[in-house]
């Protein structure tokens, strides 16, 4: 008995470590994405700011039960998530759907699900409705959001200002489609979508400020928001601030593969060398995002927390 006892304990003690870790990785997420916030909106004050999952983070203490985390909700105009109510299937992810519903009326929430047949499509357009979100369900054939659907749900006219504003919008970042940048902006320019979510670079090249602009007006002349991706959980080997001797002589902040993605790696987000890559200075990713004319950015991958402790 006595043995078993002591099994349990160092259980017990085991558990709340790891969660200890967690709950600290989780934090430093928060402190990234207001940091990331901060920066941009010293240069421009509407800059908008949209963390994808990780839903958690909406919360002090990243507890669901717990009151929203006024320090983030201030720093962010919208959460993005995936897979929320359809996961190739009918899979409604009530945990995160009871965490937003207590968020919605202080940030916008994007939905993104994936559809095994696109016979479902319409049901994430009425759920999302229903719940006071907006949302992009991907097709059979569009799990990458690389194509551009035919049509618009809730198409207006209206001209955007604000995240609040819009309803609907569309998330493109491959560019896979388009054999060079004219034909891709050329795509999205006949689109009426209130919101455009996009890479900020085709191929190696970003886009110009000419290119963003001509993107910020939809087809039947209303104006809408560009926002660019940007991955800040992961290292992505095809970015421009990606070293060659990296694989040879890997920095300490690059922490592990991201399974399933194979040009990706698990960054220590937390880490000042990531950090200077991001934000803070004329090269980072975000500076780059605002001299480029993007209304806000898309961050990726802020879940990392979910896969990275922090211990140092």
């Amino acid at each position: 008995m006595r043995l078993l006892f002591l099994v349990l304990t160092l259980l017990f003690v085991l558990t709340r470590c790891k969660q200890h870790r967690s709950n600290k990785a989780g934090a430093k997420m928060q402190d990234f994405i207001i940091e990331i916030s901060a920066y941009a909106r010293s240069y421009d004050p509407d800059f908008i700011v949209v963390p994808q999952n990780g839903t958690e983070l909406l919360f002090e203490d990243l507890d669901a039960d717990g009151q929203l985390s006024e320090r983030l909700i201030n720093a962010i105009d919208g959460i993005g998530v995936e897979e929320l109510y359809y996961n190739g299937s009918y899979e409604p992810d009530d945990y995160r759907l009871n965490m937003l519903l207590k968020a919605k009326s202080s940030v916008k929430v994007l939905v993104a699900d994936y559809h095994a047949s696109n016979s479902t499509l319409g049901q994430s357009f009425q759920l999302a409705d229903n719940d006071g979100f907006i949302a992009f369900p991907r097709a059979s054939n569009n799990y990458d959001y690389l194509i551009i659907p035919d049509s618009v749900h809730n198409e207006n006219s209206n001209d955007v200002h604000s995240l609040a504003e819009a309803q609907n919008y569309l998330y493109l970042i491959s560019t896979n489609g388009y054999s060079d940048k004219t034909s891709f902006l050329a795509a999205i320019q006949q689109t009426n979508f209130d919101v455009v979510i996009i890479d900020a670079f085709f191929g190696e090249e970003i886009l110009t400020s000419a290119d963003v602009a001509s993107l910020k007006v939809k087809a039947n002349g209303g104006q809408r928001l560009v926002l660019a991706y940007m991955d800040i959980g992961s290292a992505e080997n095809y970015r421009y601030y990606w070293k060659s001797d990296w694989k040879l002589h890997k920095p300490r902040w690059l922490k592990k593969e991201y399974e399933g993605y194979s040009d990706e790696i698990w960054v220590k987000y937390w880490k000042q060398e990531w950090k200077d890559i991001i934000y803070g200075n004329d090269e980072s990713y975000t500076k780059k995002l605002i001299d480029a004319g993007f209304d806000g950015t898309y961050l990726d991958n802020v879940e990392a927390y979910y896969f990275l402790y922090y211990n140092d």
